[in-house]
C-alpha cells in the first residue's frame, strides 16, 4: 500500500485522468473531491462491498431459478411419449 500525506486543498493524480484533491479537515474526516471519467465508477468502500454482495446473491438466485426438473427424463412426473417417433 503506498501512504501519502496531504495538507489541505493539496492533491493527488492516479493515471493520467484521476484526481484526488484534499477539500476540508475536520477532527477525524477529511473530505475529498475527486475528479475522473463518467467511465470510472467511485464508490464508498461500504457501499461496494454491499453491492458486491448483493450481486453474488442475485446470481446465486438466477442459478437457484435455473434448476428446473427435466421432465422429460425417464420418470419425469409430467408429459408423455404420445406422438414421439420410434
Amino acid at each position: 500500500m503506498l501512504v501519502l500525506a496531504r495538507k489541505q486543498e493539496e492533491a493527488i493524480v492516479i493515471g493520467e485522468n484521476v484526481e484526488i484533491k484534499i477539500l476540508e479537515i475536520k477532527g477525524d474526516q477529511v473530505r475529498l473531491g475527486i475528479v475522473a471519467p463518467q467511465s470510472v465508477s467511485i464508490y464508498r468502500k461500504e457501499l461496494y462491498e454491499k453491492i458486491k454482495a448483493e450481486n453474488i446473491e442475485a446470481v446465486k438466485s438466477k442459478k437457484d431459478k435455473l434448476k428446473v426438473p427435466n421432465k422429460f427424463e425417464k420418470g419425469g412426473e409430467e408429459g408423455s411419449n404420445e406422438g414421439a417417433k420410434s
